[in-house]
């Protein structure tokens, strides 16, 4: 991968009044800062998309640009091992992804709503993210499986087959795990815990799992292609003094300034990135502390989202939204803008998904109700059968439900057996009729014909 171009030399514009006076005065110029903080771009950015007004050079107008967002920029508890501070922002391009975020992941949005999606189907996609996530996640530190071959594990339960499948399943139980933590402080041991169910059976030594890495340990970010560094950690003489403020930052409530959840997820998820404190895994367990704290945060939609899917397909995005922050002084904003960018894109998935699955189910009710033979009574609990799955139905319930006879219950329960949309059976000497999981693609099929 390319490395970020260094960022220009530091000028003082204010030690030359007349500059930045032309600058701050050019309706040229401020049209393109303003264009570039749309999107918050980095000079790596900055550099390829604007050319300069006559009289200006493009490096003062980067550095112009750099002393509007200064006021702007707030200062974190994460520092440099030379002590310099980690900074963030909340551009105009931020608070336009929050705002989405907040109406979609924990306002307008539900998808636990009976119009929404059924418990069978919703449950369906529950699975499948959670599937998606620990295997892309696993997938960014170099998991060489499919998602086919992956999902199939998991889904038989089988044991895993190579050290990629272990990976996969690792991940998948620490986002199980998630659910159970989501109430507990964070601490330094909570996060051990969470490395060593991420990386059980896949590092070289099983004694690195859950503990710091040493000094001696030599850890590196480094691009598989061509073997460029693109990081190197903080020494991991004070990882222990380090680990606890990105705890106590996780911790805190009522902050001044206020940090919104979701920025505050994000910078989780970069904090522990940006320690590297193990010798392996730091990636999959960053994101698992960046799911942690949303769904303590009550951000519970998040579980139907897999926000590795995203990092997987713009992974050179994401390397460089890392980069981007550690070429710019520490300015985190770049990792944030990324994250938020990602994390739409998932919710607008899950959108649209959701949309369809309403329009086929809407499509479901029209269909049913002109389908020849059948009563409302069936068509009532066939619209139930479709959301919910594997519910199993029986002629005193059916009966009970409509107020009818056991044998009026009985008629209507085979019929529906016999043209093959419950699948009919008996348990002892009762009869039993059990909602398929395909019923959708048996209704449509039946009707094709």
């Amino acid at each position: 991968m390319r490395l970020p171009q260094e960022l220009p030399a530091f000028i003082d514009l204010f030690a030359k009044g007349d500059l930045l006076a032309r600058l701050a005065s050019s309706a040229e110029v401020n049209k393109i800062v303003m264009d570039a903080n749309k999107d918050y771009l980095h000079w790596d950015r900055f550099r390829h998309k604007y050319t300069p007004p006559s009289g200006f050079d493009l490096a003062d107008i980067w550095r112009y640009l750099k002393i509007l967002r200064m006021p702007l920029l707030r200062p974190l508890p994460l520092a440099s091992p030379e002590g310099e501070r980690f900074r963030y922002s909340v551009p105009d391009c931020v608070h336009r992804d929050l705002v989405f975020v907040d109406q979609w992941a924990a306002g307008q949005f539900s998808i636990t709503e009976p119009q929404s999606l059924g418990s069978g189907e919703r449950d369906r996609y529950l699975v499948n993210s959670l599937m998606e996530e620990a295997i892309t996640s696993s997938q960014l530190e170099g998991a060489a499986v499919t998602r086919r071959e992956a999902k199939a594990m998991l889904r038989a339960g089988r044991k895993p087959r190579n050290v990629s499948e272990r990976m996969i399943l690792n991940n998948y139980r620490a986002i199980l795990e998630l659910r159970e933590l989501k109430h507990a402080p964070l601490t330094a041991e909570m996060i051990h815990y969470l490395h060593r169910i991420i990386t059980q059976d896949t590092l070289e030594s099983p004694d690195q799992a859950g503990r710091f890495r040493h000094g001696d340990e030599k850890v590196h970010v480094v691009d598989d292609r061509d073997g460029t560094i693109m990081y190197s950690p903080p020494p991991a003489a004070r990882l222990g003094e380090r680990l606890e403020r990105l705890c106590a930052f996780a911790n805190e409530k009522d902050s001044e300034p206020f940090i919104h959840p979701v920025v505050r997820a994000i910078l989780l998820h970069f904090w522990l990135a940006y320690e590297h404190p193990y010798v392996d895994g730091n990636g999959r367990t960053a994101r698992a502390l960046f799911y942690w704290y949303l769904l303590r945060s009550g951000y519970w939609l998040m579980e139907y989202l897999s926000i590795s899917a995203g990092l997987v397909t713009a992974y050179a995005q994401y390397a460089r939204a890392f980069l981007y922050t550690e070429t710019d002084g520490g300015d985190t904003t770049y990792f944030v803008v990324f994250q938020l960018q990602v994390i739409r894109r998932a919710l607008d998935a899950l959108r649209k998904y959701v949309t369809r699955k309403q329009r086929e189910a809407a499509e479901m009710v029209v269909l049913l109700k002109d389908w020849p033979g059948l009563n409302h009574r069936q068509q009532a609990l066939l619209r139930h059968a479709l959301k919910h799955p594997g519910t199993i139905y029986t002629c005193k319930s059916h009966a009970n439900s409509h107020s009818v006879t056991l044998q009026t219950a009985r008629t209507d329960l085979r019929h529906l057996a016999k043209v093959g949309f419950l699948e009919g059976s008996s348990r002892g000497r009762q009869l039993i009729f059990l909602a398929p999981a395909d019923l959708d693609a048996r209704i449509r099929g039946r009707r094709r014909k």
